[in-house]
Parts: structure tokens; C-alpha cells; sequence
């Protein structure tokens, strides 16, 4: 059960055509996945998507291009490589290093222990379910512009001056994405400056859920709307964005996104 893109290529070294650098997940602590129920959430989005994956071991010396065929709460099942050799070195592999692409979004985890199991009739692999999962959509791949009839809401607490209360500011979401978002500053009570840092902020995000976050503004300015009117724009920074906080925004944006397209095709 070899999948279309194999080929005798597969046993390259990473420095062939396939290669995909490899992150360093210290790097990106914010996205990295270790609940169990998130880890087989998005595995099993890479079944649906017949997803390739480019599996890189032995230091990076060998990989082979393989594809997720089933996955539980417990194990993951892969397809065999196109060439023997290559799944024999797999099979004795400490580690496997899983990179692939999933909606534009970066995937990457580590298997260990790979055994060969037959599959539906063919061979395959069968790993236990890996600890964690770097899910990364990096700021540049894409960014969300928020409904305009319906838009989203930021809630963010300002302390007042010395024993007052603080008062929770609301502003309007212009875009958001898996790094950060740009809002329209409130006409009063509320002003930005870049390097400001607000904590316990949250986004409600219509049928996916409500993202606690702090945010750092980066940058702020003036915007002139067609009518002439000025407003002032706020692009800000997540802040040590949690992994389940990253996953709800990245399904938001897929939802509205199915949505949208769903609307230009007439199907909604």
C-alpha cells in the first residue's frame, strides 16, 4: 500500500529534492502539542487529508516518504517507503524525526520503535502514539480578515490609576492569525502604545471557542476609511500562546475560510 509519491528517490539523504528543514522544538514551545486528545485530533487530520510525509532518520543520512493510514489513542499505523532497504533501516531507527504539511500549517513530531505490521493486506508500520506534536503556522502563511457584518470581539483589562478597578475594554478584530491579531483602537478609554503588554485577554471566536492570551502591541497607526473618517489601527503579538489556545484559532480560520468558499461556490 505504497503511496503515489514514493519512488526510488525515497532513500535519499535529506539534502535531496524532498528535504524539509527540520525545526527545533525548543524554539517553538508555544505550539507545541502534548495532550493526547489534540496529538490524535490532528494525526488523524492527516489521514483525511492523505497527507504526505517525509520521514528523516539516522541523523538525517536516510528518509523515506510515507503517508498516516490510521491512528487510535494509543498507536499510529504509516505506509511502507517504496524501497526495502530504506523500511528495513527505519524498522532499527531510535528515532524518527515526521515532518508534513497540513492545511497550510507545519507538522512535525518524533515515532520511536517503529514494528512492521500487515495492513489491510500490505505491509506497514506501527509506532506508539508520539508525546508531542509542533503544530506551526508561522504569521506569513496566512492571515485571516475577520467578518465585517459579524466581527469578533477582544477583550482586554486596563488597570485605572492607583486602587481602582480594572475595566475591561472591548475593540473590534480586524485579522487575526496563528502569531497574532490587528484590532480598531476604541474612540475613548483606551490608548496603545508599541511595547505595551496586556495580559488575560480573550477572543471569542463564534462556534470554536473563547482564546486567553496576552498581547504585545507592536505597532500602531492611523487608518483613513473611505468616508474620510480616521481610526487607529493596533497590530499585536501573542504572547507565549498556549497550544490549545493556537489550535482553536487555527480551526476558526479554517472555519471561515470552508465557509467562504462554500459561498462562492453556491453551495451556501
Amino acid at each position: 500500500m505504497n503511496s503515489p509519491v514514493q519512488n526510488e528517490d525515497a532513500g535519499r539523504a535529506k539534502t535531496g529534492p524532498t528535504a524539509h528543514p527540520l525545526l527545533e522544538p525548543a524554539d517553538h514551545s508555544q505550539y507545541l502539542l502534548r495532550s493526547k486528545a489534540e496529538i490524535v485530533y490532528v494525526l488523524r487530520g492527516l489521514v483525511a487529508g492523505k497527507d504526505h510525509i517525509t520521514v528523516y532518520f539516522n541523523e538525517g543520512q536516510n528518509f523515506l516518504l510515507s503517508a498516516i493510514l490510521q491512528v487510535d489513542d494509543k498507536e499510529v499505523i504509516l505506509d511502507f517507503g517504496a524501497d526495502p532497504e530504506t523500511n528495513r533501516l527505519a524498522l532499527v531507527a531510535e528515532k524518527l524525526f515526521c515532518v508534513t504539511s497540513h492545511e497550510k500549517i507545519r507538522i512535525q513530531f518524533v515515532l520511536r520503535g517503529l514494528r512492521e505490521i500487515n495492513f489491510q493486506g500490505a505491509s506497514a508500520f506501527i509506532a506508539p502514539l508520539p508525546d508531542a506534536i509542533l503544530r506551526l503556522q508561522r504569521r506569513e502563511y496566512f492571515r485571516l480578515t475577520t467578518p465585517i457584518v459579524h466581527p469578533i470581539k477582544c477583550q482586554i483589562p486596563v488597570s485605572g490609576e492607583e486602587n481602582s478597578e480594572t475595566v475591561v475594554m472591548e475593540a473590534n478584530v480586524i485579522d487575526i492569525s496563528g502569531g497574532g491579531l490587528a484590532m480598531m483602537v476604541p474612540p475613548v478609554g483606551l490608548s496603545f502604545t508599541a511595547g505595551d503588554v496586556y495580559e488575560n485577554c480573550q477572543v471569542e471566536l463564534p462556534e470554536v471557542g473563547v482564546v486567553q492570551t496576552t498581547l504585545e502591541v507592536r505597532n500602531v497607526f492611523d487608518v483613513a476609511l473611505r468616508s474620510g473618517a480616521q481610526v487607529t489601527r493596533a497590530g499585536c503579538q501573542f504572547v507565549n500562546l498556549p497550544g490549545p489556545m493556537l489550535t482553536l484559532i487555527q480551526r476558526y480560520i479554517l472555519k471561515v475560510e470552508r465557509e467562504r468558499k462554500a459561498r462562492e461556490s453556491g453551495l451556501a
